[in-house]
């Protein structure tokens, strides 16, 4: 097993795109992404975080989400989702 993606603090605009580049780079098989440093999540992030779970999916491949810091469960959870819908590819409600 791959060593797990480890999310940066702040997730903001700047971070979409080295994010974007992180996770393409390891769609090839399942993702373990430790989020335990993360204390903001922005919208365009999570959009990516997304668009990744579900390409894995896709693929027969699974995300999954540890460590989720509490900032990050919060701001996640004004934007409708949690770490395991997130790694689902879908909505939480």
């Amino acid at each position: 097993m791959t060593a797990p993606l480890v999310l940066p603090p702040k997730l903001d605009l700047p971070a979409a795109g080295p994010l974007a580049e992180a996770l393409r780079a390891r769609l090839d098989g399942d993702l373990e992404v430790d989020a335990g440093e993360v204390t903001h999540l922005g919208a365009l992030c999570l959009q990516v975080l997304l668009s990744a779970a579900t390409s894995l999916r896709a693929g027969g491949h699974a995300m999954t989400i540890r460590h989720a810091s509490d900032r990050l469960l919060e701001q996640m959870s004004q934007m409708g989702f949690t770490p395991e819908t997130l790694a689902e590819g879908r909505e939480w409600a």
